[in-house]
């Protein structure tokens, strides 16, 4: 079975993309990406922030990696090494899919534990007891939940505070963050304004991230003195406001196409964020080169691990930087002055970016771009894994399908088409250039932290696979 074409019902692809996992499940996918979706759903139906998104794939992918290598003849464990490795006669399909899936399903439960029952359905459909909780060694079942419990043993005190030991409540922050300005003035043109949403003000997501321990770099800050710093308001006005305008620009000549790359690409909060968004693009090339279980759990560990590390480099920046949103600089820089957006003729204190409303602005500093480095690393990851850059995957988008203008745009169906890894990457970064949400640097800043992040994770990564 070739799944090449999507079809979307709306500008938001979870639930299209799921119903169409759900079929590639039902003919015969691998027990990776079953527990990948599942993953992901749980990740829909909580909310979690885009940090927390990749930690949780990454851990999940990891658990599932380390029992799998009990049953490989050369792939080291990141918590075991070989310890755990059992004879050859044992390094059956069917022992992999058992390992794997206890180490999944006690992952899960502990980092999701409100969908615990839809880890029991899919337990019940592979034919497991999620009861088992076997630690026998000489068992499949042992296996899995043993490594399972050492991955998470160890990711509980790695400063992301799950548990809520470092400050009440889970990955709270507990490195006393406040924002330089309010939702009612502006203090510091440079620096982060969290907008008011409804009755409450924005709340910086996981400020403490770059704190969290890696899987390959040495710090969250490790690339920070690479990345060229953002324009400051008082130093460098003109390139300041460079910036703006060029948003603005984007902003004024938004074609229905550009439009739904904004929207397509937007990965709001109740979806699987941009690390999750990527792997559904790992199980498409999971199907597209009929990969089996070894592949999978090769290829959703490389990915996931490194878009983790992309969490915590990105966050660092986030929070060292602390750097204002279009939204905010526009708004200060055009209030009274009429100026051309989507909206039309407006005021420049009404500007808003082409988002739904319910989203507008994450809650988060702009410099660098998630979206960016995020897909930078995994089309990157993706490159590396299958030796080439092809991609040759296409959505279509239904016309009048827009949260933003609903029944108007697009105009008519309009199909995204990626050739290349590279080219999906590239379309996800000027994407929040076109909705406003992120600056020219923020965007190519974060693409080359990705890339560099990429190159590093595949390292390491090789080392433990050979």
């Amino acid at each position: 079975m070739k799944i090449r074409h999507f079809i979307l019902t709306t500008l938001c692809p979870v639930s299209a993309l799921f119903l169409v996992n759900q079929a590639i499940l039902a003919n015969g996918n691998t027990v990776v990406t079953q527990w990948n979706d599942v993953a992901l759903q749980a990740i829909r139906n909580t909310h979690p922030g885009p940090p927390i998104v990749a930690r949780a794939l990454a851990i999940t992918h990891t658990c599932m990696y380390d029992a799998w290598t009990a049953f490989d003849n050369k792939a080291f464990g990141t918590r075991f090494g070989k310890i755990l490795r059992l004879p050859k006669r044992q390094h059956t399909k069917a022992n992999k899919d058992i390992a794997i899936s206890y180490a999944a399903y006690r992952c899960l439960s502990d980092l999701f534990p409100s969908e615990r029952a839809h880890f029991n359905v899919l337990m019940n459909r592979l034919g497991y007891k999620a009861g088992n909780k076997t630690t026998n060694l000489a068992t499949p079942a042992g296996i899995g939940n043993v490594t399972a419990k050492a991955v998470l043993d160890f990711r509980h005190y790695d400063g992301a505070n799950q548990l809520g030991d470092l400050n009440p409540g889970a990955y709270s922050d507990y490195t006393h963050y406040k924002p330089a300005n309010s939702p009612l003035s502006v203090k510091n043109p440079n620096h982060w304004q969290p907008l008011q949403m409804g009755v409450s003000p924005q709340k910086f997501i996981t400020p403490q991230w770059g704190k969290v321990l890696p899987y390959a770099l040495t710090s969250g800050g490790q690339f920070r003195k690479k990345l060229l710093k953002p324009p400051d308001y008082y130093k460098e006005y003109n390139q300041y406001k460079l910036q703006a305008q060029q948003i603005l620009d984007y902003s004024a000549h938004l074609t229905d196409e550009k439009k739904v790359i904004a929207e397509y690409w937007a990965d709001g909060p109740k979806s699987e964020l941009p690390p999750g968004h990527w792997t559904l693009f790992a199980t498409y090339v999971s199907e597209r080169d009929h990969h089996t279980v070894d592949e999978d759990i090769k290829m959703f560990f490389a990915i996931s691990n490194t878009l983790f590390d992309v969490s915590i480099a990105c966050w660092d920046a986030k929070r060292y930087f602390d750097y204002v949103r279009p939204i905010t600089a526009i708004r200060l820089l055009y209030a009274g002055h009429t100026i051309k957006s989507w909206q039309g003729l407006i005021d420049g204190r009404q500007w808003r970016p082409y988002q739904a409303k319910t989203v507008i602005t994450p809650p988060f500093p702009e410099y660098i771009s998630g979206h960016s480095a995020f897909s930078a690393a995994a089309a990157e990851t993706l490159h590396l894994f299958t030796r080439n850059d092809n991609f040759g995957y296409s959505v279509t988008v239904p016309a009048g399908s827009s949260k933003v203008e609903p029944g108007i745009v697009p105009a008519e169906d309009t199909v995204l088409y990626w050739a290349t890894f590279s080219d999906a990457a590239a379309e996800a970064g000027v994407s929040r250039r076109y909705g406003g949400i992120h600056f020219i640097k923020g965007d190519l800043e974060g693409r080359k932290l990705g890339r560099a992040i990429a190159t590093i994770a595949w390292k390491k990564t090789q080392k433990l696979f050979n």
